[in-house]
């Protein structure tokens, strides 16, 4: 098989992890990504089976890396708001890597990225580079960067940059992403502060009285810490950051009204972060010639269903799967338009899901979500 010079924008979840599949492919894969190293911020994650089992694709040291960093939720719990009454409850842990394959796993962002990171070569990711502008000509696709430096003749151009991609504008145009109203908080408390709350090892969301406000927590660091997520309206607040300090009496006031249990979880807060949640509109289309988009680039959703990593994931491994059969670099478009049809549907679905917060609210089967394998599913 000819080997495609492959350029990916964005080393984030998922460019990390299409480039790991990309490289163990034979291909010739370059990372270009704008921060100056890999840096320890972000969101904690929840890794459903469907993303577990992509993950563990990519190899055995991946797979150890996640399992030895992230928790293993003992259940998937909705209970409500006021009375705290449970609608639903799905075991998982040891049943769900018997039903699905692959358990559930917790984990923060940057342990991740470092299980990602460490199973590729260095040399090939580089830093403190900002896409600039693009060009697809005759010989491929070109990359101008921030400091005048360019990629050339590339086979394939991958943007995985995330909400605000500079690929995206290149491929379709300029477009900002939307404002949702909706403002999220984020806290990790050591797991002995609140180990009297029920279920204090399951994943657990709390519906408030609208379909902004939730308050969810989960295991960390091998249940050691509590991750607790809490999402509200609020329309003043426009700043997206992973790193803003917000203010825990704000956060507290706003959730006055929930259960005991659910209000213990806020009173072991000491600080808090807060952003601002934008999102976009699902795509008709990924891809244009030699270029296609991964993740947030192209699916940026809401986190109520928490499958926007795991969207990101099996995106790699569908990519790098119809890259594999591509033999010469006429041959990429038809494979970016097959990556595209086995992966756009599935992805709009759970985007536009993700925004209407009904999922799993009172029961219901998650098979359609936890059941997918990106590794099996049959070729367009």
């Amino acid at each position: 098989m000819g080997h495609l010079r492959i350029g990916i924008v964005g080393a984030g979840i998922g460019g990390l992890a299409a480039a790991n599949a990309l490289h163990q492919a034979g291909h010739d894969v370059t990372v270009f990504e704008q921060a100056k190293q890999f840096f320890r911020v972000g969101a904690d994650i929840n890794l459903t089976p469907n993303a577990v089992r992509a993950l563990d694709g990519l190899g055995p040291d991946i797979a150890r890396a996640a399992r030895a960093s992230g928790a293993r939720p003992t259940h998937r719990i909705s209970r409500m708001w006021d009375t705290g009454e449970e609608t639903s409850r799905l075991p998982m842990s040891d049943e769900a890597e018997r039903k699905y394959g692959a358990p559930q796993l917790t984990i923060h962002r940057a342990d991740l990225l470092a299980a990602l990171a460490d199973a590729f070569p260095l040399e090939r990711v580089r830093f403190d580079k900002r896409a600039e502008s693009i060009a697809a000509t005759g010989q491929g696709v070109s990359i101008r960067f921030k400091d005048q430096s360019e990629a050339t003749e590339l086979d394939v151009l991958i943007g995985a940059d995330g909400i605000h991609s500079v690929v995206r504008n290149a491929m379709f145009g300029a477009e900002s992403p939307r404002f949702t109203g909706v403002v999220a908080f984020r806290a990790v408390v050591p797991t002995e502060r609140v180990k009297d709350v029920p279920n204090i090892a399951a994943f657990t969301k709390w519906w408030g009285p609208s379909p902004e406000s939730q308050i969810v927590t989960f295991p960390l660091n091998q249940g050691r810490d509590t991750f607790i997520f809490a999402t509200t309206a609020q329309d003043s607040w426009h700043e997206e950051s992973w790193t803003t300090a917000g203010n825990v009496e704000e956060l507290r006031g706003f959730y006055a009204d929930f259960h005991p249990d659910a209000r213990a979880l806020l009173d072991a807060c000491d600080t808090v972060l807060k952003t601002a949640l934008y999102e976009r509109d699902p795509l008709p289309h990924w891809s244009r010639g030699h270029m296609t988009l991964l993740g947030d680039a192209c699916h940026p959703m809401m986190p109520f269903m928490a499958q926007g990593a795991g969207m990101a994931i099996e995106d790699a491994v569908v990519l790098a799967r119809n890259l594999s059969v591509a033999d010469k670099p006429a041959q990429v478009p038809a494979a970016l338009a097959r990556y595209e049809a086995m992966r756009i549907e599935r992805a709009s679905s759970i985007q536009v899901g993700s925004r209407g917060n009904q999922w799993l609210k009172a029961g219901g089967n998650a098979d359609w979500v936890y059941g997918y394998d990106a590794w099996a599913v049959p070729m367009a």
